[in-house]
């Protein structure tokens, strides 16, 4: 007889699940409670066999409630410190209730409903819509039945990750190496790559995967934005990731942030001024130049380049230079162009002879 196909519960709606089970007890649940009763494990959950890789994806779902602002709580058993299979989590649910003075018109309930279903990826299961019902039911004044269905009718169907999101979380599941297209930041052509996941991770607004690369047997971070073309597993269970791995990354990625900086000279009033100002940890100098931190200067270089003459490179010199070598790409690939670019520096006025 064949084996039974699990149904696949996309990872919205797990966390979705996850937060409604955590708010709904005062005590808590533990890990073999949540593994066992709540949508998106227990379709998996194997009684008495190996459930190891559901653990770990529990404790990254964890991770990814605290960084959405959740407050998940954890609650030791007396006379079981230390015992992580008696551990109890719970979402206090005054912390995370809205204001008393916070109230929802039937429009603003709409628009919220709208993003919510833009935020999750494909249609919502009839679990996800009695959670949802349950949200609303705390606190919203949208009773209007008709409205619904046009909320219904013409939400927008965004992805909420890059494609190969899923693949890749599924990988990490599963122990399995990947091979992949990947383009690297500043190049035209992809590349095939084989890798073995060690952690999902975004930084910087930006998912990224931490693997070990075996071509050069070095561990790499990649943008899941740059992956093209499917993500194909290979010798499943054989590369499992070891525990704390997207700690480490973030932390190294934090590191390497904190001390790489560039210089910039913005056009006042532009779009490069108000949204690169914004970015984290930016900071003006005496002289008016924005100081912007990066991870990559590949990365940051086609960010600024897209800015155009609003933005012009102050240091460092090889930043400038990647900066100027993709917008002279630019008016190649358009030979019509009106702008040349000159020799001294990004966003200089033109010569116009």
């Amino acid at each position: 007889m064949p084996a039974t196909r699990v149904p696949r519960v996309p990872a919205e709606e797990r966390l979705f699940s996850l937060v409604l089970a955590l708010l709904s007890t005062e005590s808590g649940l533990t890990k073999a409670e949540i593994l066992t009763n709540v949508q998106g494990y227990r379709q998996r959950f194997t009684p008495g066999g190996d459930n190891a890789s559901l653990e770990r994806q529990f404790e990254r779902d964890k991770d990814d409630v605290r960084e959405l602002g959740i407050p998940l709580e954890t609650i030791e058993t007396p006379g079981a410190a230390g015992n992580n299979q008696t551990l109890r989590y719970r979402i206090p649910k005054g912390e995370y209730d809205l204001p008393v003075d916070v109230r929802f018109t039937p429009d603003e309930s709409a628009l919220l409903s709208l993003a919510a279903m833009a935020w999750r990826e494909g249609a919502l299961s009839a679990d996800s819509r009695r959670g949802l019902l349950k949200v609303r039911s705390a606190g919203s004044e949208d009773d209007d039945g008709a409205l619904q269905l046009g909320v219904d009718a013409y939400a927008p169907r965004l992805r909420a990750r890059d494609a190969a999101f899923e693949p890749l979380r599924s990988a990490l599941d599963r122990g399995a190496a990947v091979r992949f297209d990947y383009i690297t930041p500043g190049q035209h052509e992809a590349r095939r790559r084989a890798v073995a996941p060690l952690a999902l991770v975004q930084h910087g607004g930006r998912w990224m995967l931490a693997a070990h690369e075996f071509a050069t047997g070095s561990d790499k971070n990649y943008l899941l934005s740059r992956i093209v073309g499917p993500v194909a597993q290979y010798e499943v269970g054989q590369h499992t990731a070891p525990v704390g791995a997207g700690e480490r990354t973030l932390a190294e990625l934090e590191r390497i942030w904190a001390g790489r900086t560039a210089r910039i000279a913005v056009t006042p009033g532009s779009d490069a001024e108000r949204r690169l100002a914004r970015r984290r940890d930016t900071e003006t100098d005496a002289d008016g130049a924005l100081v912007l931190h990066h991870v990559d200067p590949q990365i940051l270089a086609e960010e600024l380049a897209a800015f155009g003459p609003e933005v012009r490179v102050l240091e460092p010199e090889d930043l400038r230079v990647r900066v100027e070598e993709r917008l002279r790409a630019l008016v190649r690939d358009h030979s019509d162009a009106d702008v040349l670019v000159g020799g001294s520096g990004a966003g200089e006025e033109p010569d116009r002879g």
